[in-house]
């Protein structure tokens, strides 16, 4: 067939279908193709209002930039990806362009088609596939070796994942049922990046604020797929081996019996952490051991929708403005320390007073030596009042099971 600007616009309008995954909580999934041949996920709520088809990508793209390389630091053993692409990527873009919104005749975005929730691949991933070289890790132990000038294609994956089809927001805006289906997708998507070679370790996060850094602010998280085992983890597992395979399980009791406790359900418990680094810093971790969420049950994960958008409600209502953030849920290796590694949020957030920022000084950015600024039971009192301040303004509808087993903190 020519390939005429009539033919441009019938393929523009062709919809695709494919067989619907049915996942927990009534919660469906498909699989696309977009035009380079990256993969995107939809997600779809249990009362989703969308047509199971999806359109097509109509857009002719580029070729897919070469995957990024990791050069190791032999002072730390650490790899740092040197991913240049990622300089072209969206900055701040007018809300009319927003590449996170449904396509539209006037903005070819990144999402052909109207969804509910959306992942897909990274256009510029500072983790990607081996697309031209063979020069992957050879597994952990090659990893772990020092050398100098040692370096390894950037094997892995980096998702975008898309909350909503709304320009602006966060995890907190989202609806219980919109909540739900975003943690269903990172327990699918878990499941999906563990099983692909070369990944050792999945990482679902959420950056929301100008001052975090974000560069989009359509309501959207993260899922980094990594070749290896990340600094921090590998701390975690250092502190296991001199503590004991009890570290989760003990923390989990002191902080459920002391007075940083923020919220309590039947299956999570969120607290302030005794040594908080930060100025808010709230931990979350489930009441049985669940190495990642593809362990965790429907209840659980149903729990979490509603726990979780009252912890996020509550740290926007510290302040008249929303606070900036990173929510990143740790999840054990693939493969390694499942029985020992709990699966655990860490909030962050910098901001230590309505007009004021914590900013690493040299102590912290150089030495990784933390002074904190709030002491972190007067931190955890702010929480659990602005909790409640949200849960007035801004309530969460709950499950049934979390309308029955909802705890105050002791």
């Amino acid at each position: 067939m020519p390939d005429t600007p009539e033919n441009a616009q019938t393929d523009a309008r062709r919809t695709t279908k494919t067989a619907l995954s049915t996942l927990t909580g009534g919660i469906t999934s498909q699989a696309h193709k977009l035009a380079d041949g990256r993969d995107i996920i939809y997600f779809d709520d249990p009362d989703t209002q969308l047509p199971a088809e999806r359109r097509a990508d109509p857009r002719e793209l580029d070729p897919r930039p070469a995957t990024a390389t990791m050069r190791q630091d032999p002072l730390t053993g650490e790899w740092v990806s040197i991913a240049a692409a990622r300089q072209n990527r969206a900055f701040l873009p007018p809300a009319e362009l927003d590449p996170l919104a449904p396509q539209t005749p006037t903005n070819p975005s990144e999402v052909p088609s109207d969804y509910d929730v959306a992942v897909f691949e990274n256009k510029s991933p500072s983790f990607g596939p081996l697309l031209r070289d063979d020069n992957e890790p050879r597994g952990l132990y090659d990893l772990t070796r020092i050398g100098l000038e040692r370096t390894r294609t950037s094997v892995g994956r980096c998702e975008v994942v898309c909350f909503s089809p709304e320009r602006e927001g966060s995890f907190g805006s989202l609806s219980r049922t919109r909540a739900r289906t975003v943690i269903e997708a990172w327990a699918e998507r878990t499941r999906a990046l563990s099983a692909m070679p070369n990944v050792r370790q999945v990482f679902p996060f959420e950056n929301r604020g100008v001052e975090i850094g974000v560069t989009l602010q359509h309501p959207h998280g993260q899922i980094y797929s990594y070749p290896y085992i990340t600094p921090r983890t590998r701390q975690v597992l250092d502190a296991i081996d001199t503590y004991g395979p009890t570290l989760f399980a003990d923390i989990l009791e002191r902080e459920q019996a002391g007075e940083r406790m923020l919220l309590r359900g039947e299956h999570w418990s969120a607290f302030v952490p005794f040594a908080a680094r930060w100025p808010v810093e709230v931990h979350m971790l489930p009441h049985r051991h669940v190495a990642d969420f593809t362990e965790t049950t429907a209840e659980e994960r149903d729990e979490l929708a509603v726990l979780y958008l009252r912890l996020l409600r509550g740290v926007d209502a510290l302040y008249d403005t929303p606070t900036p953030y990173i929510a990143a849920w740790h999840q054990a290796p693939v493969n390694v320390a499942r029985d020992d590694v709990r699966l655990m949020l860490q909030l962050t957030s910098p901001r230590r007073a309505a007009d004021k920022l914590k900013y690493l000084a040299g102590s912290e950015a150089a030495m990784g030596a933390w002074i904190g600024d709030i002491p972190p039971e007067k931190a955890a009192q702010n929480l659990r009042d602005a909790i409640a301040r949200a849960d007035i303004a801004h309530p969460v509808e709950p499950t049934a099971s979390a309308a029955s087993n909802d705890q105050e903190p002791r």
